[in-house]
């Protein structure tokens, strides 16, 4: 198994002191080419057949990492701050550690090779504000991302975080993605991943998208529209449910009435209620369809 870094910093520095027309072009070709077959799945092309056109710069723009043009000496604190190689040993630590869950269960991973990558985050973006200042991307087997604008707080979160995708990078290994993908199989793949991930860290440093409901809120108003809703399909349609409609509101997509991340709220302790439920471990659950998973806690609805 081998878990490689591309180190962002370096990377950053160098865009940072670039004439303004070569920034784009080194932050394509030499921090993003590397996940060329990552965002070759979601149809994102290294560069656009047309100028100005989607490609990688206008799609990591639109996920809320800062963009290349942006990337000058007002950027140098925050370039310092991910430079530090205690930290990168963290990030890769804290991947070897979750991968290493699964192997030690006899688990064989059918992906040898993972590449991870730290990168900043616009600090004005809405989805960043609202997630605290940090975000992640697992979603595709062997490739991992994580954005953030630095401080302790986030650089403090940052391998919990890792945890978190690196679970999504092993269930999607063996649950095959769909684009008909339901809100339920949706919940219980972040609900799973964020119970990895406090199984490793504690349950304190559990995500904002999670810490940020309580349970009377979860109980009395997100669970009804979440349960009417497991069977909903559409990325655009599932945004709302699992997001919020504040998040949703910001793309267009439709509102269904509900506080910011509650699909992730109700997913976290909907994969927890299951876990104490059946005294499965979150490494057996992690590979379980979810269907499996939402047909033995049919009582978590009504508690």
């Amino acid at each position: 198994m081998k878990i490689s870094a591309i180190r962002s910093d370096d990377v950053y520095s160098k865009i940072m002191r670039a004439p303004l027309k070569n920034k784009n072009d080194i932050y394509r070709y030499e921090l993003m080419l590397p996940f060329e077959k990552k965002w070759a799945c979601y149809s994102v092309p290294m560069k656009a057949a047309t100028p100005n056109g989607y490609d990688v710069i206008m799609a990591s723009g639109m996920l809320g990492h800062i963009a290349p043009t942006q990337v000058n000496e007002t950027q140098k604190h925050n370039i310092d701050l991910i430079s530090n190689d205690k930290l990168w040993k963290e990030c890769e630590l804290s991947i070897k550690m979750s991968l290493n869950c699964f192997n030690e269960q006899g688990i064989e991973l059918p992906v040898k090779e993972y590449l991870f990558t730290i990168l900043l985050a616009n600090s004005e973006s809405p989805y960043i504000i609202l997630n605290d200042g940090y975000c992640g991307d697992g979603g595709i087997p062997g490739y991992i991302f994580s954005w953030l604008i630095p401080n302790e707080y986030t650089l403090a979160h940052l391998p919990v975080a890792l945890a978190h995708e690196t679970n999504h990078n092993v269930r999607f290994q063996f649950i095959k993605w769909r684009n008909d993908i339901t809100l339920g199989e949706m919940m219980i793949s972040e609900g799973l991943a964020e119970n990895f991930a406090t199984s490793l860290y504690g349950k304190d440093n559990a995500g904002p998208w999670v810490t940020k409901t309580d349970l009377k809120t979860l109980n009395e108003s997100i669970k009804p529209i979440i349960y009417n809703g497991l069977n909903v399909q559409g990325l655009e349609n599932l945004n709302a449910y699992l997001y919020g409609d504040e998040m949703a509101a910001l793309q267009n997509y439709p509102q269904v009435g509900l506080p910011y991340c509650a699909g992730y709220a109700c997913g976290y302790h909907l994969v927890k209620h299951y876990l104490q439920k059946t005294g499965k471990s979150i490494v057996e659950a992690t590979l379980l369809p979810a269907k499996e998973i939402l047909d033995a806690t049919e009582d978590f609805w009504n508690e």
